[in-house]
């Protein structure tokens, strides 16, 4: 058994308050308000993510945005073409098997930056391109 393993088996005989110390103890954040079970679950996944590390910032957004209810932002995938008019003229942008974005023949590492390219402004690539999208009440 790991010791990861071993600390998260060790979770079940905690007593309620030894739980809460010792998510202040791990996290240094305020104890949230959920029963002794959450509060293993929860202690069980700081504790793997800090092992094996935690979820990737495209994961958290996602999950920050379902969980808000806002907005759904779809990824660009290789082979995407997007197509926007900006003040007259049609800009054309695809995204390569290699995930690089080209646009007018040269690479750019995000739509945002070719948003930004394109408009002279900053805007979020995603919704300058039409991939994110406002979810229906």
């Amino acid at each position: 058994m790991s010791s990861v393993e071993a600390e998260i088996a060790a979770l079940e005989a905690l007593s309620s308050a030894a739980l809460r110390e010792r998510w202040s103890a791990l996290t240094g954040s305020p104890v949230p308000r959920i029963s002794p079970k959450l509060l293993r679950l929860a202690l069980a996944w700081e504790l793997q993510a800090r092992s094996f590390g935690g979820l990737s910032r495209a994961t958290t957004r996602t999950l920050d945005q379902l969980g808000r209810g806002e907005t759904l932002t779809a990824p660009a995938r290789p082979g995407m073409r997007l197509v926007r008019e900006w003040q007259g003229r049609v800009h054309v942008v695809t995204v390569g098997e290699d995930q690089v974005v080209r646009w007018e023949e040269r690479p750019y590492r995000s739509l945002s930056e070719v948003a930004r390219a394109i408009t002279g402004t900053r805007w979020s690539g995603p919704a300058f391109f039409g991939l994110k999208k406002k979810v229906a009440a």
